[in-house]
């Protein structure tokens, strides 16, 4: 049993890859694969470029912002304690992270009301947020349109197949078939595997967004309490 289903694959896997059974399979390159893949290949090959751009910047970007130094917060409150506001807000000015521009911006509306400093902290937060969140959109529709895309080129490559065979008098050639087949199959693994790496990419962003995200809020609880203390 083992033996036939291993001639048959020897007989028909040769033929949809345009060579002679005779011809080594490793002999095509994953580039003479991609090669064969038709005009879809091109918006794929787009999408792949914009994503690995996309996470690599942000996540360059977001690995920055949360670089904020462990003592960040001891400092701001001693300097709040001691009254000196502008030298935190000097330091918060030294260090470039969203939790640094929301301290920032509540040191800035000390002597306001509490209510006012919770309000400017949280827009600030609203709008550091939608920095780290830029363009993780676009990654997670690359997500999904490769694979689309893909399957695009499935229907167009088996639409030539089907026209070559209605043109084909007599016997069908599987050499006449392979450039359908070879833009049908292509184009949707390229497609998948744009997308699966998009998804999970834009998944892991999302986390370490979401841990940014937390160490904000609790830098702004811890913030607010500050304030509520009594100074020295």
């Amino acid at each position: 049993m083992t033996t036939r289903i291993r001639n048959i694959a020897f007989i028909f896997i040769p033929m949809f890859l345009q060579i002679e059974p005779t011809q080594d399979l490793e002999s095509i390159t994953v580039l003479e694969l991609l090669l064969n893949g038709g005009y879809t290949m091109i918006p794929l090959i787009v999408l792949w470029i914009a994503a690995i751009y996309i996470f690599i910047e942000r996540l360059m970007i977001i690995k920055k912002s949360s670089q904020t130094p462990e003592n960040f917060q001891d400092q701001i409150r001693e300097k709040v304690m001691n009254g000196d506001v502008q030298g935190a807000k000097l330091l918060c000015a030294q260090t470039d992270t969203p939790v640094a521009r929301m301290i920032e911006k509540g040191i800035s509306r000390i002597g306001s009301q509490l209510k006012n400093i919770e309000v400017s902290i949280e827009n600030t937060g609203k709008i550091e947020m939608y920095r780290l969140e830029k363009n993780l959109s676009m990654l997670a529709t690359i997500s999904g349109a490769a694979p689309m895309i893909g399957f695009l080129g499935t229907v167009t490559g088996m639409i030539q197949a089907f026209i070559a065979i209605a043109q084909e008098e007599g016997a069908v050639s599987p050499k006449l078939l392979s450039s359908g087949i070879y833009e049908a199959m292509v184009t949707t693994a390229t497609g998948l595997f744009i997308g699966i790496l998009a998804y999970l990419g834009y998944n892991y962003l999302v986390t370490r967004v979401q841990k940014v995200v937390h160490k904000m809020e609790y830098t702004a609880v811890d913030f607010i309490d500050l304030l509520q203390e009594p100074k020295k």
